[in-house]
């Protein structure tokens, strides 16, 4: 082949014309009558590419390394097809012409390959179709069908490894995203093995049925049209007939031969004919007894003695071979290179790469609920999850980092738990194949379930079956699936921590993105007025009360005006609140012109004030029955509110609002605290109670 002619092979190569080209010639063998040169140079053609491709198999080291095989095989399969269709064509159009008028290749296997005797071919062509069709094919199509379904079986466990092996660090986003793509690489390969090897089984089938129709129909056509005898038309058309079907069965028995060892492959870094060396020929054992086997059958007096002596001192040599190379190898002293590299690796430090850095947000879940987190299985908490992400960002104004997910086979199989910087802030128990009915207090009638509360927030709830979800609405139960259980507790945990989430680099994050619309603004607060450290600390008080940074602007216009007159946290929050008032009330209530408040009475908010102390700290000291009845006096407030449906909001003067925050906040976290310059003017306060007489 001249230069001229590689240069065009590459440019098809390229532009992936071969694959194309090759149909068209598959469907032009099937339509047009092919002279006999042509019909030589396809058989030549169909011979060459059964070979390479069976040596392709051989020398892969990985099945996935030649994916396209399912197709090559459809295409080959195709291929030999259409030629039996050419050849058949002219065979039956020219067999009385002698054995010689369908081309030379099927001549030579009509007289050469089996002597001219058609009877020998007929045997033979037998032999090559029972080895294929009922061998080879057979047991390549159940080794396919085995395959395929194991490896779809096994898809979400290899899923689930490689997610694990990412929250745990082994592997970056790339590789994990290499072994994803390679792993639904192997289940469409297998699967599409499971189809192709149905074409080769077909074909071989097809192999016995041409047969017979071609020497049927030669015989006819010979006798009637021709005028041959029977011996003569008999001798003719089975020739050329048999000589066409060992053409076509020899490279089909190929490539069902490298379909079978490529569906039989193990994954390695060897090719076949390596790995089987290393594997069958690695220990002298198995060579020493067949020799010996061998060697004993081979002196009772009239076996062939020559053939089985001869063979048992080869195979007696192997072993002795393998013996001698096992022994020297043993005895070889390592490389002095590698003894001091083991030393040096004793002896290293370690370092800052030792140490695990604590993922700020994490999910373990027990081996029973890996089920909610695989796709594959039909799992939805992943897409919960970034909707809890998405959702808690946009309320809060700041970036929620990612959530790891990754399996504790220390939990129980139903358990779960969510840690923020390694530190325990949630867990449950959940059952994945049951529905969570939660009693929101207005439900009637009963259900059968496992009785739980719900993890988020602690109602009444039972877990029952899938069916029973439309009779525990129709009770007024709150019915939800188990992967938006984790999720509602994970906001809810995620909202409740959200000052621990934030530090210096989400706020750096934050002035960064202010920056690009109010550069001037930025600029002159940080690091000019206020130290980044200040900025912080109020951002993260703001949160830690449940109030949104959304508004970053007003935020930090707030601190620009009030930071050249202190430099006080505490104040600084202050001013920023009554800025935000709108936001705030805002979130209580939504856009009711109404806000329902508590309020203490003059004579108590004056105790208070006299109460505090350390006014940093704004740390309030109350006598302890005091503080006993106003704390019950609130809660019951604040429980009637709930009970109504409304929000539960105390209304104090602003000196006393941060030491009744502090000192309410985990005593009874709903209730609100605001203070009197925090609520926007064209809000209309509706006091609901007022609390002081009875409690001194």
């Amino acid at each position: 082949m001249n230069s001229s002619a590689l240069t065009l092979l590459k440019k098809m190569l390229n532009q992936g014309l071969v694959a194309p080209l090759l149909v068209i010639i598959v469907l032009a063998m099937m339509i047009l009558p092919l002279p006999a040169i042509l019909l030589d140079l396809f058989f030549t053609f169909n011979i060459a590419l059964s070979l390479i491709i069976l040596m392709v198999v051989i020398y892969v080291a990985r099945p996935l390394e030649f994916a396209a095989f399912p197709t090559i095989l459809l295409i080959a399969t195709l291929m030999r097809l259409s030629l039996n269709i050419a050849s058949t064509r002219v065979v039956l159009l020219e067999g009385h012409t002698g054995t010689g008028a369908a081309g030379k290749v099927i001549e030579a296997f009509g007289e050469f390959v089996i002597g001219g005797n058609y009877a020998v071919g007929l045997v033979i062509f037998s032999i090559l179709v029972i080895i294929n069709f009922v061998v080879v094919t057979k047991g390549a199509g159940r080794i396919a069908e085995v395959s395929a379904r194991f490896t779809l079986d096994a898809l979400p466990g290899k899923q689930m490894a490689i997610d694990a092996d990412l929250n745990a660090g082994l592997i970056g986003q790339d590789e994990a995203l290499q072994r994803r793509k390679d792993v639904a690489q192997e289940a469409d390969f297998y699967g599409s093995m499971d189809g192709a090897n149905k074409f080769v089984r077909g074909d071989a089938v097809a192999g016995i049925i041409i047969l017979f129709i071609n020497v049927i129909g030669g015989l006819s056509i010979g006798m009637s049209q021709h005028d041959l005898s029977f011996d003569e038309a008999m001798h003719n058309y089975t020739l050329l007939t048999i000589g066409d079907g060992l053409v076509a069965q020899i490279p089909s028995l190929m490539l069902s031969t490298a379909a079978a060892m490529i569906i039989t492959r193990v994954s390695s870094a060897q090719d076949m004919g390596k790995q089987i060396s290393d594997q069958m020929f690695s220990n002298p054992k198995p060579l020493i007894v067949t020799a010996s086997i061998l060697g004993g059958i081979g002196i009772i007096p009239g076996m062939p003695n020559v053939a089985f002596l001869t063979l048992a001192t080869l195979l007696g040599g192997a072993a002795y071979l393998l013996n001698k190379r096992d022994r020297e190898a043993a005895l070889e002293p390592l490389p002095e290179q590698n003894l001091e590299a083991e030393a040096v690796a004793e002896l290293k430090e370690l370092s800052w790469d030792d140490v695990p850095v604590l993922d700020t947000i994490g999910l373990e879940v027990g081996y029973g609920l890996i089920s909610l987190v695989d796709r594959e299985q039909g799992g939805q908490l992943m897409e919960r999850i970034k909707g809890v992400r998405k959702k808690v960002s946009q309320e809060l104004g700041i970036l929620i980092q990612s959530v790891h997910i990754r399996d504790n086979l220390e939990l129980l199989p139903n358990v779960y738990r969510i840690n923020l910087s390694g530190v325990l802030a949630g867990e449950g128990e959940i059952y994945s194949d049951r529905e969570l009915a939660i009693d929101p207090g207005t439900v009637y009638g009963s259900l059968q379930g496992i009785e739980t509360k719900d993890p988020a927030f602690g109602m009444d709830s039972l877990w029952i079956e899938a069916q029973q979800k439309d009779h525990a609405q129709t009770l007024g139960y709150t019915v939800v699936d188990a992967s938006t259980v984790i999720a509602t507790h994970l906001s809810k945990v995620l909202q409740s921590n959200s000052a621990q989430l934030l530090g210096y680099e989400e706020v750096q994050q934050l002035l960064d993105r202010l920056t690009l619309t109010a550069p001037k603004l930025v600029e002159g607060l940080v690091p000019n007025m206020l130290s980044l450290a200040v900025v912080v600390k109020v951002l993260k008080s703001l949160l830690s009360e449940g109030v949104p940074i959304r508004d970053m602007r007003t935020i930090v216009e707030t601190l620009s005006e009030f930071a050249s007159r202190t430099q006080e946290p505490n104040v600084l929050i202050a001013h920023v609140r009554v800025a935000l008032g709108k936001i705030i009330v805002q979130e209580i209530n939504g856009v009711d012109e109404k806000l329902p408040v508590i309020t203490l009475d003059s004579a108590l908010e004056q105790l208070l004030q006299n109460s505090v102390q350390d006014m940093n700290n704004e740390t309030i000291v109350l006598e302890p029955n005091m503080a006993e009845r106003l704390h019950g006096a609130l809660n019951e407030i604040t429980q009637q509110q709930e009970v109504r449906g409304e929000p539960a909001v105390l209304a104090v003067s602003p000196p006393l609002r941060n030491g009744m925050a502090k000192w309410l906040k985990h005593a009874i976290p709903s209730l609100v605290i605001l203070s009197y310059n925090e609520i926007p003017d064209h809000k209309q306060i509706k006091i609901i109670s007022t609390i002081g007489n009875n409690i001194q």
